[in-house]
């Protein structure tokens, strides 16, 4: 996708009639005799495809992988082999290649097909909500004859979408995994008692219930994906514990669309309940720097005790995007205690003086807030 489409090779390519695989379609040629598990969806989906590759490697399975972050216990992002039998993908909705207009997750054609989330993204691409929809709904036309559709029933266009699935389709829909919250730690109610987990959020439940569903049809038992799970740490930048203070903790997460902004910051202030919750957004997508996608933001950060909204003119100018104003952003969000900030050094200053007692540091961005330096940040608000 990082190729041009006027990159001198691949031109070349075409010239000589040389066969040019996109980075899915090559994916695909690597596993087409092998069981696919595909997982998209607006939100959540790099999340349970790390949530199944733990389990799955915990229990011994081979299996060949692509996912979207580092994580842990996994050398590479993707791991292509002779022996698996499965594999495992994160369903990526953006474009293929610069020749080729298909979403990601249209070319994998999946055994098992997980839809976490439907929310509005890629607004350069996709327009209008009908448009992003869509492809949703092609997504389940993608899975093999008598192949599997795992959806999210308390997402009302997922589960929209899963019943439109073809016949020859099995669905099945899926809610939070029943769950407690006691000390800010999160617990699994299971018919065998109570799971200790070290991640947390509502949003979290609901993907560990997609997750578990995939690993059943996969041959994993309930007693060991319970087993497995509470050894799962997340997937980095999401929703990944930077600095544990005292009294402060600071995290950092690549939430950067409305509903994975809203989910973020809703179960960071369910998990600390008696703590302020400082909230920092950087706008840095094409999305979310549209003048007209702004408004899909509107009370995003209400559970923020200090919602902070960052934008960098330099990125919008970069991105060939018509400019915003902070009084804009404002607007659009339409939160009283909104501040907002298009320059780096005035938001570094103003996170470094605040009073952090009793308070955790969110902070949420695809881009690197004008390259801040996170962990000295976090060091310095939450204690050496």
């Amino acid at each position: 996708m990082h190729a041009r489409a006027d990159n001198p090779e691949l031109a070349r390519a075409k010239e000589l009639a040389i066969k040019i695989y996109s980075y899915p379609e090559y994916l695909y040629e690597q596993t087409k005799s092998k069981t696919r598990v595909v997982i998209g969806g607006s939100h959540g989906k790099t999340t349970i495809t790390s949530m199944v590759m733990h389990v799955l490697k915990d229990a011994g399975r081979k299996f060949d992988y692509m996912v979207g972050a580092h994580i842990d216990g996994f050398e590479n992002m993707v791991g292509l082999s002779e022996s698996a039998n499965i594999a495992i993908f994160e369903g990526d909705e953006y474009l293929t290649s610069p020749i080729d207009p298909r979403p990601k997750f249209h070319l994998y054609k999946p055994h098992i097909a997980i839809i976490s989330g439907i929310s509005w993204d890629h607004i350069n691409v996709f327009p209008t909500f009908e448009q992003y929809l869509m492809q949703f709904e092609l997504f389940t036309h993608t899975i093999e004859p008598h192949g599997h559709l795992i959806y999210c029933a308390s997402d009302k266009f997922t589960a929209e979408v899963g019943a439109k699935a073809s016949e020859s389709t099995n669905t099945v829909s899926y809610v939070a995994h029943a769950h407690k919250i006691s000390n800010s730690k999160m617990y699994l109610d299971t018919e065998n008692g109570e799971v200790e987990l070290n991640v947390f959020g509502t949003h979290n439940m609901e993907n560990i219930s997609a997750a578990k569903e995939a690993c059943k049809l996969l041959g994993i038992s309930d007693k060991q994906f319970y087993k497995s799970i509470s050894t799962f740490k997340g997937a980095a930048r999401r929703l990944q514990l930077i600095k544990k203070g005292a009294t402060t903790d600071v995290f950092l997460d690549f939430a950067h669309a409305p509903s994975k902004v809203r989910a973020t910051v809703k179960a960071l202030k369910e998990t600390y309940p008696h703590r302020k919750l400082v909230a920092c957004l950087e706008l840095h997508t094409f999305s979310s720097l549209n003048k007209n996608f702004l408004k899909e933001y509107a009370e995003t950060l209400d559970d923020a005790t200090q919602p902070l909204v960052y934008y960098n003119p330099r990125t919008l100018e970069h991105k060939k995007l018509p400019p915003i104003n902070s009084e804009m952003v404002a607007d659009s969000f339409r939160n009283g205690n909104l501040r907002v900030f298009d320059n780096g050094l005035d938001l570094f200053q103003y996170l470094f003086d605040m009073e952090w007692s009793n308070t955790n540091l969110l902070l949420m961005s695809s881009g690197n807030f004008a390259n801040l330096n996170v962990n000295q940040l976090a060091e310095t608000i939450a204690g050496g």
